[in-house]
């Protein structure tokens, strides 16, 4: 054979863009069971007879009208079936018409109406593809950004001097580490609060015991470390929340707190002022 050299630029030319179809078999009968709602029907049981047939495919049309994501999805059910397994197929086969009335809270029968009824235009549609791809990863910063404010909120209540969203000197004077709030100031802070929100489950859940670990090891051994988290997805990566309660019960984390501990926060804040003279 002979010998070829090939280079980039010629390549590069000869690149041709790849189809494919997005529709596989699964999306087919996600479609064929969206024909089936062609007039709004308040009777639960149009529900049932559908998460009967197929309960992936049925609970995937529910979460299309709830525009949720799988993980948003589950961690809603969750948070309305008090037993984790009565949120999925077994629990659903047990009592199907129960399992559906215990959707009500969602409203889903009103999304299902809304949708049903609605005109849509070519701006729709578009506005429709942004969310389901930018859109996805910006309630994921947006979410955890709203929390950040709300514990900035009582920070701010609290103390006169604060810096936010910056990297503190750590226990050499040297290097530094990330952390969202230092009191008073990042280069000599007394007390460090991290904030981590989240509304899905992922890998982020698990990267923020490195973020946490980072923390722990550059600040000083007397600088009071704080944890504000919340989300109830934490449920789903119960393992890595341990590791967070662990540092806290080896006195690595002062406490941790959710928006539910808002004024046990503010409690601790206002002793930490009076303690360290801030």
């Amino acid at each position: 054979m002979k010998k070829i050299t090939q280079t980039t630029p010629g390549l590069l030319e000869e690149l041709s863009v790849l189809e494919t179809d997005w529709k596989d078999d699964f999306s087919k009968k996600v479609l064929a069971f969206l024909s089936r709602f062609e007039s709004v029907s308040e009777d639960p049981w149009t529900l049932v007879r559908l998460l009967d047939e197929d309960f992936d495919t049925a609970s995937t049309v529910i979460r299309l009208f709830l525009e949720l994501s799988k993980d948003e999805y589950t961690t809603l059910l969750r948070s309305l079936f008090s037993d984790s397994r009565a949120a999925g197929k077994s629990g659903f086969k047990a009592n199907p018409l129960g399992y559906v009335e215990t959707l009500a809270p969602l409203l889903l029968s009103d999304r299902i109406s809304e949708t049903l009824n609605r005109t849509y235009t070519w701006q729709d549609i578009l506005t429709e593809r942004l969310k389901g791809g930018r859109g996805s990863a910006i309630k994921g910063q947006k979410r955890g950004r709203e929390l950040e404010d709300y514990v900035e909120a009582i920070v701010k209540e609290v103390f006169g001097e604060y810096e936010a969203r910056v990297s503190f000197t750590g226990m050499d004077g040297i290097s530094t580490e990330k952390a969202d709030f230092a009191i008073p100031c990042k280069d000599k802070p007394e007390i460090l609060i991290e904030v981590k929100g989240y509304g899905a489950t992922g890998s982020k859940q698990t990267d923020v015991i490195g973020d946490i670990n980072r923390i722990i090891q550059e600040k000083r051994h007397d600088t009071v470390f704080l944890l504000f988290t919340d989300g109830v997805t934490w449920k789903s990566r119960e393992s890595d929340f341990r590791k967070l309660v662990d540092f806290q019960n080896s006195g690595f984390i002062y406490r941790i707190y959710t928006k539910k501990m808002r004024d046990e926060f503010k409690e601790d804040l206002v002793l930490l002022k009076e303690e360290k003279g801030l």
